[in-house]
């Protein structure tokens, strides 16, 4: 009996390796999902990974993507600058991801911006934020100023008559950005801004701006804090103060809400999703949650919606396009419409999507009391230099 050369059989393993590994990964679709595990986004992430793992089971149980399974690569950023530049780079270059789908702080996105300039990497951003963010690879199916400010400030004017308003945010783009946007929509409605204060991304003691708050006594408060922790806090403190000025909050989902307890009661909040949306659609979305999560189910809101949009958006580019090749999904993403939870979605507007948009109440059970709904509100000037 002869034996092959030890080389030889080496040499047939490793070819065999080589041929397999492109036929196995040319099989598969991955989603990135870098997103704050830790941090100030701590409290809403989970939702967001859940909506994704849903959407992903359903896309993989009728087939896939052009016929790939489809699977999900999450990675911590932190909820910062620092982790997202970490979390990007291993997404993009060592787990070589198709796509990036995630809600994450401003401070997050910025940093990794750079990163999928780099990689060539579409990006669909699924956090309500700032606004006016623009790359050549970027795609947002969430709110902005434009679309957010008015329902709030409106009905403090008209129904609460508050004619002063103090403003809260975390000191980052994301604070700074809505609060710049709500003050110049204020003293254009005729009122007026008697403070504005900004703490930490991290904050957790509230003191020294609730003092001011006390002692400028205004007719209405509206804050924008990094989404998660900092509301908890903010909020608890605030009614330990005894402040009853009506209170508008331009970063709570509805997840949060329910996290913060019987503080959260009054809170009024403006978004694009609502757990009560009286929808075919949305209950179906809720009932599948339910099924697939049971006692473990973070609840729906307005971040994780979003989340589970993009996904199905990203498959219609993929089949429109015909590939997972980078230039043809980003030409295909602005073309594609999603009927999801929240209706029909279309990142048209300058890679923007105009939203029907909801005021509601923060109930004592941690439920929104539906009080106005506003059809397809357009999304502004955002990116016009971006074709």
């Amino acid at each position: 009996m002869t034996h092959p050369h030890p080389r030889t059989i080496g040499g047939l393993v490793l070819a065999a390796c080589l041929l397999a590994s492109p036929a196995l990964a040319a099989d598969t679709i991955t989603i990135g999902i870098p997103v704050g595990l830790s941090g100030a986004n701590s409290v809403v992430a989970p939702s967001v990974v859940q909506s994704a793992e849903l959407a992903v089971e359903e896309i993989n149980a009728k087939g896939g993507i052009l016929g790939k399974k489809v699977k999900l690569e999450v990675a911590d950023d932190g909820s910062g600058a620092a982790g997202a530049q970490k979390a990007f780079d291993s997404l993009i270059f060592q787990k070589k991801v198709d796509v990036l789908i995630s809600m994450e702080t401003s401070a997050a996105r910025n940093a990794g911006l750079p990163i999928v300039a780099r990689g060539k990497t579409p990006y669909i951003y699924t956090s309500f934020y700032e606004g006016r963010s623009c790359s050549p690879y970027l795609f947002v199916n969430a709110w902005v100023p434009d679309q957010q400010v008015a329902p709030i400030i409106d009905y403090f004017m008209k129904e609460k008559s508050a004619k002063t308003f103090f403003l809260v945010g975390s000191d980052y783009a994301f604070g700074r950005g809505m609060l710049a946007f709500t003050k110049s929509y204020i003293e254009k409605k005729g009122g007026k801004v008697i403070g504005d204060e900004y703490a930490p991304m991290d904050a957790t003691d509230w003191t020294a701006i609730i003092s001011k708050i006390k002692a400028s006594n205004p007719d209405a408060l509206v804050t924008s804090t990094a989404g998660g922790a900092p509301n908890v806090t903010l909020t608890k403190q605030l009614r330990a103060a005894g402040i009853k000025a009506p209170y508008g909050n331009l970063a709570v989902d509805e997840g949060t809400a329910k996290a913060m307890g019987p503080d959260a009661e009054g809170i009024y909040i403006s978004g694009s999703y609502l757990t009560n949306i009286d929808s075919a659609a949305n209950k179906t979305f809720l009932a599948s949650m339910d099924k697939k999560f049971g006692t473990n189910l973070k609840t729906p809101n307005d971040l994780s919606v979003p989340q589970y949009e993009a996904v199905y958006a990203y498959k219609a580019a993929v089949e429109k396009a015909g590939s997972t090749d980078a230039a043809a999904v980003l030409k295909a993403l602005a073309e594609v419409s999603v009927d999801g939870p929240r209706g029909k979605i279309t990142m048209s507007k300058q890679r923007h999507a105009p939203l029907t948009m909801y005021l509601g109440q923060v109930q004592a059970d941690g439920g929104i009391k539906l009080l106005s709904t506003f059809k397809d509100v357009d999304p502004g000037e955002q990116c016009p230099n971006l074709k």
